[in-house]
């Protein structure tokens, strides 16, 4: 590949690229370039959101460049102020170890092992004397510490802003001189912390790195950013059918930037196939089944996917018989030389109140039988068509028919 094919591969899935003149300087050097990502194991498992940037990293290892991942046992206690209004906790050295044995053999999910570095920085940083520290802290000001958007709103609202918190951006800096990074990646929220690791680089004599910023991941709330804490998150370590029952839950909105973010899908491709959900050209839950197979296939292959899109179509989209759904028999009044009248049978069994509210209920497509949606108010089946399925009525009403 040119290193204009390469950039293009490169660019996907990012919103800034601090320099691209800089990037195509670095892959003109013609070895493998070390491209870094901090993770702070603050939760146990790896999500979509993370995968964002594992998946980037997986873009520079097909080019033949390293992936050095530093899992930060030693900023984890600390916790990134990034985008809070508040002092995060900080993690006992207990809690750290056991994240971070849980993501660890997550990563492999995505990433080439034989081009993978994990290194911890508390090899490093939990090394500084106090002499270091102090010597560290006095290549940057304050001043353009507080130069993060989250410290200058805190300030402006009178919220304290700890003194563990202002060395975390310099702790991360360290990490890139420590394993001289060519490139670090990292989400939108990461711009001020990845920008103090260049100007710490040149400070100790080292090529600046460049920095790759990808935007966050909304999650499947449609709101806030995946997060394990707010439980809007897809694990990769989900089962087949979590995996794709939770990408089809999302939002209609969300699925260009999933389909950019999150699968291999061509770019062109998946743009027609939003763009024919929002004009009606395709069904958009048949889009939607498209993202959820090809994320499930990326994490647990093409069989397994298939089987969690059948498994999503007989049990969710098709409402096959629940378990729990009250049997009831087909009333006699709502037969009539037999056919039942559907109308009339949702009324009978009280699951409306009065054969008008049914019918509005069937135009507005909230009757369905054996998950085939009963529009039409006027509509009559014969009685064998009806009994053994179950009448869904809303959300939550449910009945097993039999005559």
């Amino acid at each position: 590949m040119t290193i204009e094919e390469q950039i293009a591969l490169l660019r996907r899935g990012t919103t800034e690229i601090i320099s691209e003149v800089d990037l195509a300087e670095k892959l003109r050097l013609g070895r493998p370039l070390r491209i870094k990502l901090g993770l702070d194991p603050t939760a146990r498992d790896v999500t979509l959101g993370w995968a964002v940037v594992l998946r980037k990293i997986r873009d520079f290892q097909r080019l033949g460049h390293t992936g050095v991942i530093i899992v930060g046992d030693f900023t984890a206690m600390i916790g990134d102020p990034s985008g809070k209004s508040k002092t995060r906790p900080q993690l006992t050295r207990e809690e750290v170890e056991a994240n971070v044995r849980a993501i660890e053999a997550q990563l492999y999910k995505i990433l080439i092992p034989e081009r993978t570095e994990i290194t911890y920085n508390k090899d490093w940083l939990g090394k500084m004397d106090f002499e270091a520290v102090i010597r560290l802290c006095s290549r940057y000001t304050v001043a353009r510490i507080l130069e993060r958007d989250d410290f200058t709103k805190r300030l402006a609202e009178h919220r304290p802003i700890a003194m563990h918190e202002i060395m975390y951006p310099l702790c991360q800096g360290m990490d890139s001189v420590q394993i001289e990074a060519d490139v670090e990646l990292g989400g939108n929220d990461q711009k001020f912390n990845n920008l103090v690791g260049r100007d710490l680089m040149e400070q100790y004599g080292q090529p600046a790195q460049v920095v790759m910023l990808c935007p966050l991941l909304v999650g499947t709330d449609g709101k806030e950013k995946m997060s394990q804490s707010l439980g809007n998150y897809v694990s990769i370590v989900d089962t087949p059918n979590d995996m794709f029952g939770k990408t089809m839950s999302i939002p209609d909105e969300l699925m260009a930037n999933w389909f950019e973010l999150c699968t291999d899908v061509p770019l062109d491709e998946a743009r027609r196939l939003v763009e024919d959900a929002a004009t009606g050209d395709l069904n958009p839950r048949d889009v939607k089944m498209r993202l959820a197979r090809e994320i499930v296939a990326l994490y647990h292959g093409d069989e397994e996917a298939a089987k969690a899109e059948t498994y999503f179509v007989e049990t969710f989209s098709k409402r096959a018989q629940p378990v729990e759904a009250p049997e009831a028999a087909i009333p006699a009044e709502s037969v009539r030389e037999g056919a039942v009248s559907i109308a009339h049978l949702v009324a009978t069994l009280g699951l409306a109140k009065s054969v008008g509210e049914a019918k509005r209920l069937m135009q507005a497509g909230a009757v369905s039988l054996d998950g085939e949606k009963l529009a039409d108010p006027t509509v009559t089946l014969p009685v064998g068509d009806v009994a053994g399925k179950v009448l869904r009525v809303g959300k939550h009403h449910f009945r097993r028919l039999h005559s």
